[in-house]
């Protein structure tokens, strides 16, 4: 039976390539994220693959994450499987510098926008005693790095709350994992450096960086094990990289 994925920040990064590969593998999608263009744009593209839905909405607004996934349509409002993927960080200064609005931001998007959408399906996938939750962490949720501060705290929710899901989730049968990438050249940086493209492209420099194809790749690694299969916690680094402040750019 074909199953269906809601993925968040699906309009770049991880999530559109994570997207991708679901069509490829014919699961049906709900592709959500803030920017109803690139919505329209990839579910064109993949439409020719499967079924695709899209979901316009900041997963920061409460009532309007609970409205939309209510509003999904006969044929997708089963979500089998649940890609929490929509994260950002905004700035990268030590703690008595940092922005509060940035703060704001992190918590409110990392940490409570992953609980929204998280409640707004959970409730069906107990209802029927199945379902697979994925959530996107980071290396920065595991190894906290100097300047990281909130972010690696928003971070480190993420892991907790994988966890914490796992544990309520097992009586149900519901499936829990993250995977925490390590450095993904990504439209991340540029949003971490307010649109500064030189310095988002420094960071990716002297290296091969991970890609988001290669995230995606795990990803559907994970949802394709048998029902019996849980896989927990993956940490993935490129090669070039050790640890948050450890980095060979050599490679």
């Amino acid at each position: 039976m074909k199953k269906t994925a809601l993925i968040t920040g699906a309009t770049s990064g991880i999530g559109k390539a994570t997207a991708e590969l679901f069509a490829d593998n014919g699961i049906r999608l709900i592709i959500c994220g803030r920017r109803q263009e690139r919505l329209d744009e990839l579910q064109k593209k993949l439409s020719e693959k499967t079924d695709v839905h899209t979901l316009s909405f900041d997963v920061r607004d409460k009532k309007d994450v609970f409205a939309k996934i209510e509003s999904l349509p006969q044929g997708f409002s089963q979500v089998d499987i649940l890609v929490n993927n929509a994260g950002n960080a905004h700035g990268l200064a030590p703690i008595q510098d940092g922005d509060v609005d940035d703060w704001d931001a992190m918590i409110d998007i990392n940490v409570k926008g992953l609980l929204y959408v998280s409640k707004a399906i959970i409730g069906q996938m107990t209802e029927r005693k199945s379902g697979q939750i994925i959530n996107i962490g980071s290396i920065a949720g595991k190894d906290v790095y100097p300047n990281g501060n909130v972010y690696n705290a928003s971070k480190f929710a993420v892991n907790a709350l994988n966890e914490a899901m796992r544990y309520d989730l097992n009586e149900y049968g519901i499936r829990v994992g993250a995977v925490h990438p390590g450095l993904v050249q990504t439209e991340f940086s540029e949003v971490r450096f307010k649109g500064d493209t030189a310095k988002a492209a420094g960071v990716y420099e002297g290296y091969t960086p991970l890609y988001a194809e290669d995230i995606a790749d795990v990803i559907y690694f994970m949802v394709s094990r048998r029902g019996s299969v849980n896989i927990a916690d993956l940490v993935i680094y490129p090669t070039a990289q050790a640890s948050a402040t450890i980095l060979n750019k050599n490679l």
